[in-house]
Order: structure tokens, then C-alpha cells, then sequence
């Protein structure tokens, strides 16, 4: 007698759990998809970073910028009046009404306590949001300290801002 054994083909069964590789193709699937996550999240936090990177090398030029125009105006009045060069010296006793830095004008400061003045200058740098608090020192007639502290944020009138973007730079000039 022989035995024929016939084997029906019903099909893939696309669910059956009986062997050990069942799984295997969404288990390799969530890796992949994790790994590529992990891959795209990198990539944007570096992006963010040289933007905010970018953003923060514009706003520090805005900010030296302001110092630096600060410091060449408490300078540029400071010289001595007279032959040869006619300078309006801004910190004497006869000091000129007004000063003209960056096509602002600013009212000549008063000397408080003496030999110390303070003036702000408004409008700088992109978009002219920037400013500079400028103060002078004449230590001796001729010996003067200028400290130019500029911002990025604050040319609205003030040179104040609360803003968490705000920059300061400072630059000393002694002579």
C-alpha cells in the first residue's frame, strides 16, 4: 500500500506566529525609521545653530559698531581748538551747542561731576536700531580716558532695552 500524501496550498498565511522570523520586517522597519529620526534631528540642530550663530556675529558687528562711532566722536570733539585744525572741542569751556556724530545731532553734554561728561548717540548700525552710551574722562587737560559702551538694541531714544538679544561692546581709549 502506498501512502500519497497530498499537501493543499491555502495560501500565505501573512500572520502566523509559529516561526521564529515573524516580526522581523517591522522590527527592522522602527530601527531604520529611529535611526533616520536621529539622523534628521542632528542635521536641524546644526542648522539652528549657525543661524543663531549668524544672527549673533551680525548683531555683535551692530553692537562694536555703535562703540567704535562713540569713541571716534568723543575723540573727533576732544581735539584741541585753533590753528591748524579749527576742531570744535566739545569738552573745554567754551564747548560748540551741539555735536554732529553719524549725522545725528547731540546736544554738547555738561560736565557733571567736573572734567567727566556723558552723551548718548542713537541710530546705529542695521537698521539704525543700535546706540552708544559715550563717556569722557579728562583726567588732565592732556590726559583723557573715553569708554564707549555700544549696543545693538536701543535706538529708540532711550539706548535702554530689556530685549534677552540685546549685546553689549565696550572699548577704552586712553590718550
Amino acid at each position: 500500500m502506498i501512502k500519497i500524501i497530498i499537501k493543499k496550498n491555502k495560501g500565505p498565511v501573512p500572520y502566523e506566529a509559529k516561526g521564529f522570523r515573524s516580526g522581523f520586517v517591522i522590527l527592522f522597519a522602527v530601527t531604520l525609521s529611529a535611526i533616520f529620526l536621529a539622523i534628521a534631528l542632528g542635521i536641524s540642530n546644526i542648522a539652528l545653530k549657525e543661524v543663531k550663530f549668524g544672527t549673533s556675529a551680525r548683531d555683535t558687528n551692530d553692537a562694536f559698531f555703535a562703540a567704535d562711532t562713540g569713541a571716534e566722536c568723543a575723540q573727533y570733539y576732544d581735539r584741541t581748538p585753533g590753528p591748524p585744525n579749527n576742531y570744535p572741542n566739545a569738552f573745554s569751556d567754551n564747548p560748540p551747542a551741539f555735536m554732529i556724530c553719524a549725522d545725528v545731532e547731540i546736544p554738547t553734554p555738561e560736565a557733571d561731576p567736573e572734567d567727566f561728561w556723558t552723551f548718548t548717540v542713537l541710530g546705529l548700525g542695521r537698521g539704525e536700531q543700535g546706540c552708544a552710551i559715550v563717556t569722557v574722562d579728562k583726567i588732565t587737560p592732556e590726559e583723557t580716558h573715553i569708554i564707549s559702551k555700544g549696543y545693538n538694541l536701543g535706538g529708540d531714544g532711550s539706548c535702554e532695552s530689556s530685549s534677552t538679544n540685546l549685546i553689549e561692546r565696550e572699548i577704552n581709549v586712553d590718550y
